[in-house]
């Protein structure tokens, strides 16, 4: 009996699967398949279907994957949230390898993340008390990736009703309609949870806001480390050590970043203009009289005027001079002075030491001088 050729002896089993990387740890990476139509087991457990794969309707089945090496030849970069091709899977070991990795629709590269559809900024409205410039440095940070956003306001029942509404007027001129909630009295998280829906979500935030209670909050039984809001300094800890996605209950995917305090705000000058909503919503009725107005002192400036956060602009641009001075000087080898970062995000240039006079000799360096010491006493 003659055998079938090649290409029929291929099964549906070894056919290509399409997943989303949800973790990425070393050199590994966590991707989590397609849902997959098949039987399953009263117990819970994956029943392989009739195309030989495992599958269940409760959770889509998840691989460890490693990335083929001519993905790595060619450079390419597996990122949490990319949609990627997986080959070869091994259903008993939970195996797999990563063959290729489709176009991204969106990507940060601090947190890296790709495919994301909104960042989800939590503040609180106390313990720690709202900082409106810090608020402000998040919020430009976040507008400047381009994905929507999303501002919530934990810890509302510490707060007057009054206060509330103050808020909300304010951060509603600012350009922002934010959602009030409470993880203690749990109100305001059904609103949240229709935002996020069927959508990949970036989180972030300052720490000690409940950042890593309100996902316990949205994911029953995930049960992420809380820390606690320290009494003299009156932040939190950081609590999350890496990006990974976690999986909402109606849908779409939560994406929990490390904590950080302050972000950089690494966008040239012209760029910042574009990171406040106010200043967005003037240029759109209106147009200033330079087109590389840096709407500081310039003349019939469309965006220069009385709203709050002009002050927090003029800081912002500053930084962001500074910023564009120190990547040039960097860029020219010529240069005397280096970029150093300093508090609460801020930047400035130092002079640079001269590498020769205070780099250490090697030793054979220092065998050398002492052997030409020695043939030069010889000389005399």
């Amino acid at each position: 009996m003659k055998a079938a050729p090649r290409s029929e002896q291929r099964s549906d089993v070894d056919a290509p699967l399409m997943g989303t990387v949800i973790a990425v740890q070393a050199n590994f990476y966590q991707v989590q398949l397609d849902s997959l139509s098949g039987v399953k087991e009263e117990g819970g457990d994956f029943e392989p279907s009739s195309t030989g794969r495992p599958t269940t309707d409760d959770q889509p089945p998840r691989l460890l994957c490693t990335r083929r090496a001519r993905l790595k030849k060619i450079g390419q970069r597996v990122m949490v949230g990319d949609r990627v091709v997986v080959e070869e899977p091994d259903w008993a070991d939970g195996r797999g390898a990563i063959a290729d990795v489709l176009p991204r629709k969106t990507q940060l590269d601090r947190p890296p993340i790709a495919n994301a559809d909104q960042i989800l900024l939590v503040f609180a409205l106390a313990e720690p008390p709202l900082d409106p410039y810090q608020l402000t440095r998040f919020l430009t940070k976040a507008e400047s990736t381009g994905l929507e956003v999303c501002l919530c306001l934990n810890k509302s029942d510490l707060v007057e009703p009054e206060q509330q509404n103050a808020w909300r007027n304010r951060l509603n001129d600012w350009g922002y309609d934010p959602v009030f909630i409470s993880l203690y009295t749990l109100t305001g998280l059904d609103k949240l949870s229709n935002q996020l829906t069927q959508k990949i979500t970036v989180l972030a935030g300052p720490s000690g806001v409940g950042k890593s209670s309100l996902i316990n909050q949205l994911i029953p039984n995930l049960n992420i480390r809380v820390g606690e809001v320290s009494g003299k300094l009156n932040r939190g800890r950081h609590t999350t050590r890496h990006v990974e996605l976690f999986d909402l209950p109606h849908g779409g995917l939560l994406a929990d970043t490390p904590g950080f305090n302050q972000p950089n705000l690494d966008v040239s000058p012209e760029e910042v203009v574009q990171c406040f909503p106010e200043a967005r919503a003037r240029l759109a009725v209106d147009s200033c009289q330079f087109s590389d107005c840096s709407h500081r002192d310039e003349p019939n400036c469309a965006v220069r005027g009385d709203w709050e956060r002009y002050e927090y602009y003029l800081d912002l641009l500053d930084e962001a001079i500074a910023w564009q001075e120190a990547l040039n000087d960097q860029a020219d080898p010529e240069s005397t002075m280096k970029v150093k970062t300093k508090g609460k995000g801020q930047t400035q240039n130092e002079p640079k030491l001269e590498s020769k006079k205070y780099r250490r000799l090697s030793r054979r360096s220092q065998q050398q001088a002492l052997q030409e010491l020695y043939r030069e006493s010889e000389d005399f």
